[in-house]
C-alpha cells in the first residue's frame, strides 16, 4: 500500500479527470479480459523520430506515432505492471498524497511477480502511463528527486506551509544562498519587477553572479539549472516568463550538450517528453551566449571537441526539428565545427573574475535581438 488511507483525509476531488481516466482505462481492460477478448494499451512514441518542431507554438509536437501493446504470454507482467502503477497512483490522488519515483519503485516490492527488478523499468512504465493519459506525473502524485534548481534576485515567491498558512519568500534575503526550486511549482504565485530572467547552466557560474550581487545591479532574476533542467526548473521559468510578461536569457556553456541537452530542451522541449512540452517548455528563451563567435570576440580559452560532441553536433544539423528549422543555429553550428573547439562559461575568468559582471553581460544585453533563437 502507498499510504494508509485511514490517517489521510479522502481527496476524491483534488483530480477527477485524471481519476476517471485511470479508472476508465482500467475498467476497459477489465471488460476486455471479462469477454475472452485480448485488452490493449497504446502510448505514443515519446523521441525525436515522432515530433515536428511548431514555430508558431514554440515547442515540439507529437506526430502521433504510437505503440500498442496487446496482453500475451510475453507482456503479461508489463501489463500487470502498468495495472498496478495506475492503481497505485488512483490511491495517492485519493488521499491526497505523493510518492517520490524512487518509493514507487520501491513499493513495487510488494506486489509480487510484477514487482520491478529496476528503477529504470519503473520509470518507463511511469512515463508511459503520463503519455498515455497526456498528464504529467506531478498529476499523477508521482515526483522527482532531484531539486528543481535555485533562484536569486528580485522576485517573492508566495508559497504555503504545510499547515496551509501563506509564505512570503523574498529571493533577495539568502546572503550567499539562494532559494530552491519544489518540486511541485503549479501552486506558486510571483511578484517581481525584475526586467528579465537569466537562466544559467552552472552552479558555479550562478554562484559568481550571486557573489557581485549581479540580480541587484541589472533588476533581473538569477535561476542556476545546474546542467540539464529539472521539468520542474522549466515549469518554474515558463510560469515566472508567463506571468510576469519578461524574457528569459539563457547562459550556458559553449558546446553540442549545452546547445542541445539544455538550451533546446528549456526552450522547446524534448523528445522523450514530447507529450508534455507546452507545459514544460519556455518559448520566449533566447540564447545569449557563450556562442561559437564569442570564442573569437573574446579571445576565450578553449578545449578541442570530442568524439561525442562532433557526433552530436552533426546529428543535430541532420535530424533535430529545431536546428532545421533555424538557420541562426545551423550557422553557429558549423562554425563551432570549423573551429573544431567548445567553451566553458567559466573562461572569461581568463580577463578576471569580474569580466562576465562588469564586461561581457553589458555588452550583450545592449542588444539581445542579436541573441539566437
Amino acid at each position: 500500500m502507498a499510504a494508509k488511507s485511514s490517517q489521510r483525509k479522502s481527496n476524491t476531488m483534488v483530480n477527477p479527470p485524471v481519476l476517471r481516466r485511470i479508472v476508465s482505462n482500467a475498467r476497459e481492460v477489465y471488460d476486455k479480459i471479462e469477454k475472452n477478448q485480448k485488452p490493449t494499451m497504446s502510448t505514443p512514441i515519446r523521441s525525436l523520430a515522432n515530433v515536428k518542431y511548431m514555430p508558431q507554438k514554440g515547442h515540439f509536437e507529437m506526430v502521433g506515432k504510437t505503440k500498442r501493446r496487446t496482453l500475451t504470454v510475453s507482456t503479461v507482467k508489463t501489463f500487470a505492471q502498468t495495472l498496478k502503477m495506475m492503481a497505485l497512483s488512483k490511491e495517492l490522488i485519493e488521499t491526497d498524497d505523493m510518492a517520490t519515483k524512487r518509493e514507487a519503485y520501491y513499493i513495487s516490492k510488494n506486489w509480487g511477480k510484477a514487482g520491478f527488478e529496476e528503477q529504470p523499468e519503473s520509470d518507463t512504465i511511469m512515463d508511459d502511463i503520463e503519455a498515455m493519459f497526456g498528464v504529467n506525473r506531478e498529476q499523477l502524485k508521482f515526483v522527482p528527486e532531484e531539486k528543481g534548481g535555485d533562484v536569486a534576485g528580485r522576485l517573492f515567491v508566495i508559497d504555503h506551509d504545510a499547515q496551509g498558512r501563506k509564505l512570503k519568500i523574498d529571493c533577495t534575503k539568502f546572503g550567499s544562498g539562494a532559494y530552491s526550486i519544489p518540486v511541485a511549482v503549479e501552486d506558486l504565485q510571483f511578484e517581481s519587477k525584475a526586467k528579465f530572467i537569466l537562466a544559467i547552466e552552472t552552479a558555479g557560474m550562478f554562484q559568481r553572479l550571486v557573489k557581485y550581487d549581479y540580480w541587484d545591479k541589472t533588476n533581473c532574476i538569477l535561476v542556476s539549472m545546474g546542467g540539464v533542467p529539472t521539468r520542474a526548473a522549466r515549469r518554474f521559468i515558463r510560469r515566472l516568463s508567463d506571468e510576469l510578461k519578461i524574457p528569459v536569457y539563457a547562459f550556458v556553456d559553449g558546446d553540442p550538450y549545452g546547445y542541445f541537452n539544455i538550451y533546446r530542451t528549456l526552450k522547446v522541449g524534448s523528445g522523450n517528453a514530447v507529450h508534455l512540452n507546452e507545459f514544460f517548455c519556455v518559448p520566449q528563451a533566447s540564447f545569449l551566449g557563450v556562442t561559437p563567435q564569442d570564442i573569437k570576440d573574446y579571445q576565450l580559452p578553449t578545449h578541442p571537441l570530442k568524439e561525442v560532441d562532433i557526433k552530436r553536433a552533426k546529428d543535430a544539423l541532420k535530424n533535430d526539428p529545431f536546428v532545421k528549422h533555424h538557420k541562426a543555429w545551423q550557422i553557429a553550428i558549423n562554425q563551432m565545427l570549423n573551429m573544431g573547439v567548445r567553451v566553458e562559461q567559466q573562461a572569461f575568468a581568463k580577463h578576471g573574475l569580474d569580466f562576465v559582471v562588469n564586461e561581457y553581460l553589458p555588452a550583450k544585453l545592449k542588444d539581445p535581438s542579436r541573441f539566437l533563437p
